[in-house]
């Protein structure tokens, strides 16, 4: 993500990107933090970085969606009963 970029940063001032490398033989991975404190794990030794930003951009999806229900009193998850 683009988190850093000034576009990115004027749409999205709460948006903050840490890097942390190691030097060990540990395997390759990205924990992403939401502000609501959610917390998800990557495997980044096998996904492409477009993967990565698509499922990063899918869960930030839902969990605005879910705040959304939320915020307007429904109850989540929401069930369609079609």
């Amino acid at each position: 993500m683009q988190c850093n970029a000034i576009k990115a940063k004027e749409s999205n001032p709460a948006c903050q990107l840490q890097v942390k490398w190691r030097t060990d033989d540990h395997l390759m991975g990205i924990t992403v933090t939401f502000v609501n404190g959610v917390e998800d794990k990557f495997d980044a030794t096998s996904m492409s970085a477009q993967n990565i930003r698509t499922m990063i951009l899918d869960k930030g999806q839902f969990l605005e969606m879910e705040q959304m229900f939320r915020d307007n009193g429904e109850t989540w998850p929401v069930v369609s009963l079609c």
